[in-house]
């Protein structure tokens, strides 16, 4: 397989490849890796290079699972690979291990994926940019010194670029959907309690965080969701099950019946949506038109300061736990000198 061929297939094509036996996973591997080298000194995607774990892992056999084979990247913030450095793009967590797979990690590599490196992410995953002091600014593959957002933008930039098919993201406040955005690519939030956060959480900032992946297609990014979703030990409460269809892969592949669909170009007060955006949101407004749906400009009434405000006293209050309850784990003192000012 050339290179060319690799970055035209999304995860589910490379692993029907290697179930046909017309590539192997070593040269999957082999791929990824000359682009991951090739791309990575000017995109700064990437910054934890794990092909030698990926070689031991091929070398004592994947799992028949759906994605088998396929390279995969994890994002450097809360998902836990067993003896590996979880950074969170912070000074202050640089080479922080823990002995255990996160549940997720678990599932992904039960489902064949081949895990190639972690990808960057602004200081504990707190701002919509990624350019954390720790690893520096990445770049936006189609446009360089441009934001690939935040604050999974190392994985958006990875997967936009061709390095692998699909990347690890999170979300809690667009984390997922920004970079998506800025990148051109697949970025769904699941509902909450749809993926597992454990073993170090059931849920996180109150229930605003959600595990996925951002991907160059629909069906990848249905297909991840039926190899993660799912219930763990200790979870509060679980997103409910599927009663349509028996996978969401499977819901892709169906017509929708008409729907009414409600849009909006609402901001926050004060602001203006950029005109780019708001060609893109008409141009979908009249794709599903001409797909026989009704479009209803609507926007819910609520109190936008006070959501702010409430959005804003979540995330400051976790993030002052992460950080003193993951210093004290570290036995390290959080100063001016290892963590950054944000002013968000």
């Amino acid at each position: 397989m050339k290179v060319q061929e690799y970055i035209e297939y999304d995860a589910l094509g490379l692993a029907e490849l290697v179930r046909k036996g017309d590539v192997s996973a070593d040269e999957l591997l082999g791929i990824a890796e000359e682009l991951v080298t090739d791309l990575n000194p000017k995109l700064n995607a990437v910054t934890l290079m794990m092909f030698d774990h990926a070689k031991v892992e091929l070398g004592r056999g994947l799992p028949a699972g759906p994605l088998s084979g396929v390279p995969f990247l994890l994002k450097d913030l809360l998902v836990s690979y067993a003896g590996v450095p979880t950074s969170s793009g912070s000074k202050l967590f640089e080479g922080w291990t823990r002995p255990y797979d996160s549940e997720i990690l678990k599932r992904w590599r039960e489902a064949g994926l081949v895990v190639i490196g972690k990808t960057n992410t602004p200081e504990l995953g707190s701002s919509g940019s990624t350019e954390p002091i720790a690893n520096g600014a990445t770049h936006n593959p189609w446009k360089l010194g441009y934001t690939t957002g935040g604050s999974s933008g190392g994985s958006a930039a990875a997967v936009a670029s061709g390095m692998v098919p699909v990347a690890h993201a999170n979300d809690g406040g667009g984390s997922i959907r920004g970079p998506a955005s800025c990148c051109g690519l697949v970025g769904l939030k699941p509902t909450r309690g749809r993926n597992p956060l454990g073993p170090d959480a059931g849920q996180i900032w109150e229930g605003l965080v959600s595990e996925h992946v951002v991907s160059r297609t629909v069906r990848d990014c249905a297909a991840f969701l039926d190899v993660t979703s799912g219930a763990d030990i200790g979870d509060p409460y679980v997103a409910p099950p599927l009663v349509q269809f028996n996978s969401f892969l499977e819901a892709t592949q169906s017509v929708p019946a008409k729907l009414k669909i409600g849009f909006s170009e609402g901001v926050p007060s004060g602001r203006r949506a950029h005109k780019d955006c708001t060609e893109a949101l008409h141009k979908t407004v009249d794709a599903l038109i001409n797909l026989g749906h009704e479009l209803v400009e609507a926007e819910p009434e609520h109190d936008r300061s006070l959501l702010e405000e409430i959005f804003m006293t979540i995330f400051a209050a976790h993030g002052a736990h992460a950080i003193d309850s993951g210093a004290r784990n570290l036995g390290r003192t959080p100063t001016a000198e290892n963590l950054e000012q944000n002013n968000i």
